[in-house]
């Protein structure tokens, strides 16, 4: 079939083996036959199973970008919404694990929103909206282990600093108690390290800190920790006062 001059009978055969579900040998005969069938009556029909082949091939970037390619093709035909959903979803597929770079993710993320923004009250705008909030979860995640990489290093200042880039990012993270805790002990940590003449303002801000913190977890489970490095912070505070009275 592959050698055959008949487009026609390619193309016949082509669909048959895709609604076998043969997607490997209808991948072959789809190929030749884009061009082919280009402006013709057929090209809608050949492009949406020439994407749907690359999906059950699981080649998930090629799919993704057929499927783009069709949306933008056939923008009045009644398979647009399913195409733009499924360009998304490939990318969704794609996405690594969150210590890998998140590029595909926050793709993924963009054209999961565009979808429910463009088909709000569409079926499939409930499924990209859980796939969303997972792929954000997933961005969330590789944010909060990069915070605690440099916490654990010591370096508190980009500790601080990414805790706090976090808490603007996502301020309703299931991570936010551990968050503003980590945050306490980092302007604790920092401030005991640092040199004299900046002392007193780090434990200033961690003061603030300790009340953001309590404000909205007075029962948690650092309560005593952090109510111990409040009162020494405070001790030190009150050293600094006296000695500028002295």
């Amino acid at each position: 079939m592959l050698k055959s001059t008949d487009n026609e009978l390619k193309y016949e055969k082509a669909v048959e083996f895709y609604e076998k579900g043969d997607y490997y040998r209808a991948l072959q005969l789809f190929d030749g036959l884009i061009p082919v069938f280009r402006g013709t009556n057929k090209a809608e029909k050949l492009y949406f199973y020439y994407a749907y082949c690359y999906y059950n091939e699981h080649d998930n970037v090629m799919a993704s970008y057929y499927f783009g390619r069709f949306a933008q093709s056939f923008p009045n035909s009644a398979s647009v919404e399913e195409a733009i959903f499924m360009a998304a979803y490939c990318k969704y597929l794609d996405s690594p694990r969150y210590s890998l770079d998140q590029t595909i993710t926050k793709e993924a993320i963009n054209e999961l929103q565009i979808f429910i923004n463009r088909y709000p009250y569409s079926e499939r705008a409930k499924q990209a909206t859980l796939l969303l909030d997972e792929l954000r979860y997933k961005l969330q995640l590789k944010d909060y282990n990069i915070a605690n990489m440099y916490y654990k290093m010591e370096d508190f200042q980009a500790a601080i600093v990414s805790y706090e880039n976090m808490l603007k990012a996502y301020p309703d993270t299931d991570f936010k108690e551990e968050i503003l805790y980590r945050i306490i002990k980092s302007y604790y940590n920092y401030a005991m390290k640092s040199i004299p003449e900046k002392k007193k303002e780090r434990y200033e801000s961690a003061v603030k800190a300790y009340f953001d913190f309590i404000s909205l977890y007075p029962e948690s489970k650092y309560f005593k920790e952090v109510q111990t490095m409040r009162d020494k912070v405070v001790k030190e505070l009150k050293n600094f006062e006296q000695q500028q009275i002295q």
